[in-house]
């Protein structure tokens, strides 16, 4: 009788706490959904909107100065740093020295590296794409600066997209030699 007590509160507190996970999930699209591309290391939105002071420091460190301020329109993200990979991708440094310029835990660099960033998720516009018409191309594929995890090119001269290798940073994005770019770089979930 008393296992039966346990496994019925054990019941219950595991679907009380799967109630409150997306209830949180739920609350947290509605108040602060991601809307821009963050630096690597980024804490999920509300709690890097919560510990990040917008003091600037991760600005400079970028060596292609690919980190921007949100603009005063971004609402409660007004100021924060951000990525417009149309403007400048991140390039995928070694050290990540943005998230080692943060304070504060808003950028923290994964304990996997690279290996645990998604920043952005890549799509692939065979229509546009010049290699599906029979062109040689693969710029895309020689600027990626993953490499082979994330985007290669098949026996055809196609490039193949590899999601879960792919850290979304968006050189390939801005590489690519069609206008607009055959790639496209959307916020994931």
């Amino acid at each position: 009788m008393e296992a039966r007590a346990r496994d019925r509160r054990g019941f219950f507190r595991e679907a009380m706490e799967r109630l409150l996970r997306e209830v949180a999930a739920r609350a947290e699209q509605r108040v602060a959904p991601r809307r821009y591309f963050r630096p690597p290391g980024a804490a999920d939105e509300i709690a890097f909107l919560a510990s990040c002071t917008r003091c600037g420091d991760c600005l400079p460190v970028c060596p292609v100065s690919a980190i921007i301020k949100a603009p005063p329109s971004a609402g409660l993200a007004a100021g924060t740093p951000m990525i417009d990979p149309a403007i400048q991708a991140c390039i995928v440094c070694a050290d990540m020295p943005c998230a080692r310029a943060c304070e504060t835990g808003a950028l923290v660099p994964p304990a996997g590296g690279w290996d645990e960033v998604h920043m952005g998720v890549l799509e692939l516009d065979t229509g546009r794409c010049i290699t599906f018409q029979g062109v040689s191309c693969g710029v895309c594929a020689r600027a990626c600066p993953v490499g082979e995890r994330a985007l290669v090119m098949d026996e055809g001269g196609r490039p193949v997209l590899r999601p879960e290798g792919c850290v979304g940073c968006g050189v390939c994005v801005t590489a690519c030699v069609t206008t607009p770019s055959s790639l496209k770089l959307s916020l994931g979930s």
